[in-house]
């Protein structure tokens, strides 16, 4: 759930154009609408002719509406103009006493002492260098520097302005607004924007604009340790993107590998339960695969191997023996997410809705449902390909990283027994009503969920 602030968020200062589409088929189901009052500029609303969520004009592409969306109905595309920049700070060289105060304190050497030979030695500005941070007019002695035509200057002395990441959306709202061109930058980690302190103007404009306040003042010293710490992995991502981008690639080869894998061991397998060991298997179809390119990192994933093994989804085949089901609707009771159905005098039909939860097992009198899971393991150092028969409800433990987890709330909505909640974006689990189903765990778009069963 975005929290939104009770400011009002004035349009940036530089025109944006946003095209938007609302799949209205997704949108149909929603009957709470949170994209409205998520807005901060109210520029969203219900068509009174076409009874459609619309954006209109107003829109200023904070995207705040999209995250608020349940069912991901909302998508953007905003072109931004050229920022409006503040002007470059005027130089009365009348009142300039060539102390040099302002070459000291400019961060980007845009100014300089000259002279024109028909006037005493004053300080210059090199318009292209020139973040217009305001820095040579706070520092000037003899207020011979005039900065701020534009926005106004409300300099709190002695503080830093930053974004907190974790309040922020990346709705970009500050870098559409801010004046100084290398005060807000955009990290290639993080995809949040954060503030160079050294260029900061501190004239607010980012702070009044945030629809979230996420933008505050904080000390100087944790403002230049956070920028520190940002920038220290920006370094070391350009660092590591080349290898990043192989990794990636062949993260996903190994993937669609196992998929195979996967497909082949369940065909040559009849029984009900089995493990066969195949690390072997896998390493040599790897080597195969990719020409033994990959020797260094096979080394190390015959180890770490298991943290791709953990995250590939079981496979689950649940059937329903027509020749045994008398059709007599025990099932149907039971059923979390009430996807069986009876068509007399047909036997019961379990839809495409079901989650394996294996409730409807044990209450079945005739034994007709099957449910099985073959997923991959480790021990140790072995990888193991397994077949188990789901005989009832599964007991475990739900686990979650609350520092992978987005907030995005697609596993509360997809929980078929109401057993999560989040309070404050932060998911939690009901156990008592949890059925271990691993539904959620499937979802998550960040692999953030794990059910470890027992």
């Amino acid at each position: 759930m975005v929290e939104v602030s009770d400011k009002k968020c004035f349009r940036s200062l530089r025109d944006v154009k946003v095209d938007y589409e609302i799949n209205n088929e997704k949108c149909k189901h929603c009957m709470d609408k949170p994209c409205i009052p998520s807005c901060p500029v109210s520029a969203v609303y219900i068509d009174s002719d076409e009874n459609y969520t619309k954006i209109n004009e107003r829109c200023i592409g904070c995207v705040i509406c999209r995250e608020a969306c349940p069912y991901d109905a909302i998508s953007m595309d905003t072109v931004l103009a050229k920022p409006i920049l503040e002007n470059v700070p005027n130089i009365n060289v009348k009142l300039c006493r060539s102390c040099g105060a302002c070459v000291q304190a400019c961060k980007s050497g845009a100014v300089h002492l000259a002279s024109s030979g028909h006037e005493e030695v004053h300080s210059e500005i090199d318009e292209d260098k020139c973040v217009r941070c305001g820095y040579c007019a706070r520092f000037c002695p003899t207020d011979a520097i005039k900065y701020g035509e534009i926005l106004p200057r409300t300099v709190s002395g002695g503080k830093a302005i930053v974004v907190n990441q974790k309040k922020c959306i990346g709705c970009m709202t500050c870098t559409r607004i801010c004046p100084s061109k290398g005060a807000i930058n955009v990290g290639n980690v993080s995809k949040l924007p954060y503030i160079n302190p050294s260029y900061c103007a501190r004239c607010e404009e980012c702070m009044n604009a945030c629809p979230t306040t996420a933008i505050k003042y904080s000390s100087r010293k944790k403002a230049y340790s956070q920028f520190s710490q940002i920038k220290s992995l920006e370094i070391v991502r350009e660092i590591l993107n080349t290898d990043t981008i192989n990794i990636a690639r062949n993260v996903a080869k190994i993937d669609s590998l196992l998929n195979k894998i996967s497909r082949s061991l369940s065909t040559d397998h009849n029984e009900d339960e089995f493990e066969v060991e195949i690390t072997d298997l896998i390493m040599n179809k790897i080597n195969y695969s990719f020409h033994n390119d990959l020797t260094k990192e096979l080394e190390i994933s015959i180890v770490e191997f298991k943290d791709i093994i953990e995250y590939f989804p079981p496979i689950r085949k649940i059937n329903l023996s027509t020749d045994k089901c008398i059709g007599c609707g025990e099932c149907m009771n039971v059923c979390p997410t009430k996807c069986i159905h009876i068509e007399v005098p047909a036997p019961a039909i379990i839809g495409e809705d079901c989650v394996y939860c294996g409730k409807c097992i044990p209450i079945c009198p005739v034994d007709a449902i099957d449910l099985k899971e073959e997923f991959f393991t480790t021990k140790e150092n072995s990888i193991y390909f397994k077949r188990r028969t789901i005989k009832g409800l599964r007991n475990g433990t739900f686990l979650i990283s609350n520092d992978a987890c987005q907030s995005c709330g697609i596993c509360i909505n997809k929980c078929s027994v109401d057993a999560l909640s989040m309070e404050k974006d932060v998911v939690s689990c009901d156990e008592d009503k949890c059925i271990y189903c691993r539904e959620c765990e499937s979802l998550c778009p960040v692999n953030a969920i794990k059910i470890c069963i027992k």
